[in-house]
C-alpha cells in the first residue's frame, strides 16, 4: 500500500511543505496545521458533487423505506422475487444504492496519504520536513501513546483534538438525523445502538492516528456537518410550496 502510494504521498507531500511556507509568515507555528486543513477543503471541494449525489441517494432511501419494509414482508419466503421488486422500486425511482459510499471512496486514499504522510521518517527522497511542525509543542507526527507522563502538555493537545472531534462527530450525527430521520417501524431493535455509536467511531481510529490525521478528521468531519446542513435547507426549499 504504502508503495502504491508512494508519488501521491510525494506530491502532497510538497503541496503541505508549499502551503506551510505560505502561512508561516502569518500563523507561525500553526502553519502546516493550516496547510493540512486548506488541503483537506480542497478534496472535500473537488468530491462536493459526489457528496451531494450521495445525501440524495441516502434521502431517497429514507423517503422508500416504507415501501421497502413492505416489500419484505410480502415476499419473505420468495427471496428472488423480493430482489426483483426491489430492484425495480429502485429503477423507478431512480435512487442508486451505491452512491453513498462513492465520497467516502474517493476520500479514503486522501487519509491514507496524510496518515502515511505523518508517519514517514523520509519523504520524497529526504527527511520528513513537516515532522518537526508541531501544534502547541506537540510534533505533528506524534501519537496519543507517545508522551511521556500521565497527563502533560502532549496528552492535552490530543485530549483536546478529541473533545473537538467528538463535538464534530456530535454535530454531523445531529445534523445527519434532522436530514434522513429514521423510517417509522424499519428500525430492528437489536441494532438500535449502532446509530448512536458509529459516528463516534471516527474518535477511536483518531486515537491510533498521528495528531496530523486527528486535525484532518476534525476537519474533514466539520466539512461533512456543514455540506449535510446546506443539502437540508437546499430539500426543504425545493419542498417548500410556490406562491
Amino acid at each position: 500500500m504504502s508503495a502504491l502510494l508512494g508519488v501521491p504521498e510525494d506530491a502532497v507531500y510538497h503541496l503541505v511543505l508549499a502551503l506551510t511556507s505560505v502561512f508561516t509568515p502569518v500563523l507561525g507555528a500553526l502553519a502546516a496545521v493550516a496547510g493540512i486543513i486548506v488541503l483537506t477543503v480542497a478534496v472535500r471541494l473537488l468530491v462536493a458533487p459526489l457528496t451531494f449525489r450521495a445525501l440524495r441517494a441516502q434521502a431517497d432511501q429514507a423517503r422508500l423505506a416504507p415501501r421497502v419494509a413492505e416489500l419484505r414482508r410480502r415476499f419473505k419466503k420468495q427471496p428472488e422475487r423480493l430482489q426483483r421488486e426491489l430492484t425495480a422500486l429502485y429503477r423507478s425511482e431512480g435512487v442508486s444504492l451505491l452512491a453513498g459510499i462513492w465520497p467516502m471512496l474517493v476520500q479514503w486514499p486522501a487519509f491514507s496519504v496524510l496518515y502515511l504522510l505523518f508517519r514517514s521518517a523520509k519523504v520524497a527522497g529526504g527527511p520528513n520536513l513537516l515532522l518537526a511542525h508541531q501544534v502547541f509543542g506537540v510534533p505533528l507526527g506524534s501519537y496519543l501513546l507517545s508522551g511521556v507522563g500521565i497527563v502533560g502538555a502532549h496528552d492535552a493537545v490530543f485530549l483536546g483534538g478529541f473533545a473537538l472531534l467528538a463535538a464534530a462527530c456530535w454535530l454531523s450525527a445531529r445534523i445527519a438525523r434532522r436530514v434522513m430521520p429514521p423510517a417509522s417501524g424499519t428500525e430492528v431493535p437489536a441494532l438500535g445502538f449502532l446509530p448512536k455509536v458509529l459516528p463516534y467511531i471516527t474518535v477511536a481510529v483518531a486515537a491510533f492516528a498521528p495528531l496530523a490525521a486527528c486535525v484532518y478528521l476534525i476537519t474533514t468531519v466539520t466539512w461533512s456537518s456543514a455540506e449535510r446542513e446546506l443539502f437540508r435547507r437546499r430539500a426543504a426549499a425545493w419542498a417548500a410550496p410556490r406562491l
